[in-house]
């Protein structure tokens, strides 16, 4: 029985990280999102530029991302 808990404690490490690590990864690609929705000077050129619909998805994406994050982090 020890090796089972200590397989699914494993588990459930490896899913924390994971799921922590796709958060910040999402919020990360919403902050870019938002700075290229405001037209901002740092964001990569590119078709989203100064429309404002990336702005709303990239904060969707961003806040979706942090609670995600959170989640992981404080589930475990």
């Amino acid at each position: 029985m020890a090796t089972r808990a200590a397989s699914l404690q494993s588990m459930l490490a490896t899913m924390r990280i994971a799921g922590v690590t796709m958060g910040v990864l999402a919020a990360l690609a919403g902050a870019v999102w938002v700075a290229q929705g405001l037209n901002l000077p740092l964001a990569p050129r590119s078709f989203m530029t100064a429309d404002r619909t990336w702005f709303v998805i990239g904060v969707v994406t961003a806040l979706g991302g942090v609670a995600l994050a959170t989640w992981s982090w404080r589930r475990a």
